[in-house]
């Protein structure tokens, strides 16, 4: 995800990302290192282009100068789509350890699951985020693992959080 705008909000102590879809993602100066204070306010904020648009370089009127990554905003502000892709690539980079330990062919592991060697390879990229989790957790019972999500209620008791610490991944088996 690019970062569009960087806005220093010094009224509300916060360091706003804006992406391009025009969603802000406001970030804490508490949550910054090094840390604007009312004494040492953000003199300028820029998305940083030598981070690929995926990171806000904000420099302090002391000269000391930091980095807020996209993937950080979008963990506090707990973005629902980029906490699932979280979980995905989780139990992805689990299904792959499992599958070099297991001595399972490739070819094998397709057969079992019912689709072909190419779908495997996709399912078992990291970087592929549209997969579906019906189909690592298939593979991931293939290979003698149990799959256990627990959903549990987010302090204010509103709603159901879907966080790592909300929603957590247990892999157990081999």
């Amino acid at each position: 995800m690019k970062i569009h705008r960087a806005t220093a909000n010094n009224r509300k102590a916060q360091l706003e990302l804006t992406v391009r879809s025009g969603k802000v993602f406001p970030m804490p100066y508490a949550k910054l290192s090094p840390r604007p204070t009312a004494k040492n306010r953000i003199r300028e904020a820029y998305v940083d282009k030598e981070l690929g648009s995926e990171a806000v370089t904000y420099i302090l009127e002391s000269g000391d100068e930091g980095s807020v990554h996209i993937d950080h905003a979008l963990e506090y502000n707990q973005d629902p789509s980029y906490l699932a892709e979280l979980l995905i690539h989780k139990l992805t980079v689990e299904a792959r350890r499992r599958v070099s330990r297991s001595g399972l062919s490739r070819r094998e592991l397709a057969r079992r699951l019912g689709t072909s060697v190419p779908q495997l390879y996709r399912l078992l990229d990291p970087a592929n985020t549209r997969k579906s989790l019906g189909q690592l957790v298939s593979l991931l019972h293939l290979l003698d693992c149990d799959v256990q999500l627990i959903v549990s209620p987010i302090v204010s008791g509103c709603c159901v959080q879907l966080s790592k610490q909300g929603l957590r991944s247990k892999v157990v088996g081999m």
